[in-house]
């Protein structure tokens, strides 16, 4: 297997993360993180899809809550609350020491992605965990009731307010990150896969990133992306809600649109077979499979079977660029 990219954030793309470990060697795989939920918090700097990767690639994750450490407390909320402040965002004991040697290691002057491959070895994970860019780029939403930073809106507001328009402030002046930039540069690149991630929330922050949408576009190794939608619905998350409220209709084709001009195959969840033809019809090719990632299991075997379909697309695409 040459080298595959996977563009990931959030829960569902953690969880095909772990299934391409499982199946590609450390050699052969680097996972790009969306970091513009990342934001400053209690005087902290707080990487959740970093860290989200990282604690599924490690066992550590809590699969009951889907975010955070499993066996986690919070005596440190508890007394916060105690002293009146700021409650919204869970910060557990245990997880709150990333978020301490990340801060430290960012004020002394280290990049992101040293500081997230630090931690990531720290963890016994030999995958590269690589930052989109370590200049801050960070998603705003602007609602009804006004712009709201990310998690503000995503964790304080419960993503409840009508979101008009999704913003990426920084992102002009942002670059990919060294591992990722040279990650797209690789002669034997096979592979870049778009996880089941948001669009519009995980994905669109690392497109936004310039240089990389172009990169993708140009590169002579397919681009697959996974729907995050089943059945009109997202698995997790705001999808469906925040692509109505953007004027869409929840479903596979509106995935298709979204990223039309840039994959050149789509995986559909088996109750979506139905939609393959319209995909097809903007110029995508379809692949049907179970998508729904219950157990580890099921995780595997849907990296297996989103690189065979990439591979699959790959040598009619090698040879056309020859």
């Amino acid at each position: 297997m040459a080298h595959v990219i996977a563009l990931c954030g959030g829960v569902g793309g953690a969880k095909l993360a772990f299934g391409l470990t499982q199946v590609l060697s450390p050699d052969d795989l680097t996972l790009v993180v969306n970091t513009g939920d990342d934001f400053e918090h209690l005087g902290l700097a707080i990487s959740p899809d970093i860290d989200t990767v990282a604690y599924t690639l490690s066992g550590l994750a809590d699969r009951e809550r889907g975010w955070g450490l499993a066996g986690e407390t919070w005596a440190f909320m508890s007394a916060l609350r105690g002293l009146g402040g700021e409650d919204w965002f869970q910060l557990g004991d245990k997880d709150l020491a990333t978020h301490v040697e990340r801060t430290r290691r960012l004020a002394a002057g280290e990049s992101l992605s040293a500081i997230t491959a630090h931690l990531t070895r720290q963890l016994g994970l030999r995958h590269a965990i690589v930052p989109m860019s370590d200049q801050p780029v960070r998603t705003w939403v602007d609602t009804a009731d006004g712009p709201l930073a990310f998690q503000r809106y995503f964790v304080g507001e419960r993503c409840a307010p009508v979101v008009q328009a999704v913003r990426f402030e920084g992102a002009a002046e942002a670059r990919p990150s060294p591992a990722f930039a040279a990650a797209l540069a690789r002669p034997d690149l096979a592979a870049i896969l778009i996880c089941p991630s948001n669009p519009y929330l995980s994905i669109d922050p690392i497109l936004a990133v310039p240089g990389v949408r172009d990169a993708i576009r140009s590169a002579a190794a397919p681009c697959v992306a996974v729907s995050p939608i089943v059945g009109g619905q997202a698995i997790k998350g705001p999808t469906a809600k925040l692509m109505t409220e953007l004027g869409l209709t929840p479903g596979v084709a509106a995935v298709a649109a979204h990223y039309g001009g840039l994959v050149d195959g789509l995986i559909l969840d088996d109750a979506d077979a139905g939609e393959a033809r319209e995909v097809e019809r903007r110029g995508i090719a379809a692949h049907i499979t179970a998508t729904v990632m219950r157990t580890d299991d099921d995780r595997i075997a849907l990296a297996r079977d989103t690189l065979a379909f990439a591979m699959a697309l790959r040598a009619p695409l090698t040879a056309r660029v020859g």
